[in-house]
């Protein structure tokens, strides 16, 4: 048990470093490297989660704070949590207006039932344990509230699927080698891609951590997918 816990300590301590080491130039990688799709996702995000003035909402894995700032802007008690102090630092001098957390999302430092709504974009995958982390999401939303994940999933159209796993996923590095500062890391985000389940997967696995109403809705092809549910 302590030789378990030892390991997945290692873990996530190795993705907060790898993260702290991009966090400053990580909002313009992620934007050559999508070609400005990530804009259009994330209005995605903010769409679905519908936030409204006065509504406690957590946004896990927020990074700089680049998708928390809509929730504020509409009127939400927005909390960026992330598990790099990096990504947070950076963040806090960007947007010194949000109240950034570190923490971990196997061990939120929130009580039950603390937000209306969670989400969480392209960070659920890097989390060791999914069931764990969506538990957690589950147990720290109100009754009712609703939760909306954003990740990489599976392409729907064969050619399509089979041009983004075999041409661009690895190009990434190629290309992050060129605007990134820690290109390392961009190779392990193609690795996570490509082994990350498709997306009837996860709605099942969000049903099996209490989430109702599960249902999820392709952007991009299937390249990226917005699942969503209810506590």
């Amino acid at each position: 048990m302590k030789g378990a816990r030892a390991t997945l300590a290692k873990r996530r301590a190795d993705v907060a470093a790898m993260f702290d080491g991009v966090a400053a130039r990580y909002d313009l990688v992620n934007d050559v490297l999508t070609g400005g799709l990530d804009r259009g996702w994330r209005r995605a995000v903010l769409e679905a989660v519908a936030p409204r003035p006065g509504e406690r909402i957590l946004d896990l894995a927020a990074g700089t704070g680049t998708s928390s700032k809509p929730f504020a802007d509409a009127g939400a008690l927005v909390v960026p949590a992330d598990l790099s102090l990096g990504m947070l630092q950076v963040g806090k001098q960007r947007q010194p207006a949000l109240a950034f957390v570190n923490a971990d999302a196997l061990a939120l430092p929130f009580a039950d039932d603390a937000f209306d709504a969670v989400t969480i974009s392209f960070g659920l995958r890097n989390v060791e344990d999914t069931s764990a982390a969506l538990a957690e999401l589950h147990r720290v939303t109100r009754p009712g509230g609703r939760v909306v994940i954003c990740e990489f999933s599976t392409p729907v159209f064969p050619p399509l699927r089979w041009a983004y796993h075999r041409v661009a996923l690895k190009a990434l590095p190629l290309v992050a080698r060129l605007t990134s500062s820690n290109p390392v890391a961009y190779e392990y985000l193609a690795e996570s891609i490509l082994a990350w389940p498709a997306q009837p997967v996860l709605a099942d696995a969000m049903a099996a951590a209490g989430w109702g109403r599960v249902a999820w809705k392709n952007l991009s092809g299937g390249i990226v997918a917005l699942h969503k549910g209810l506590a």
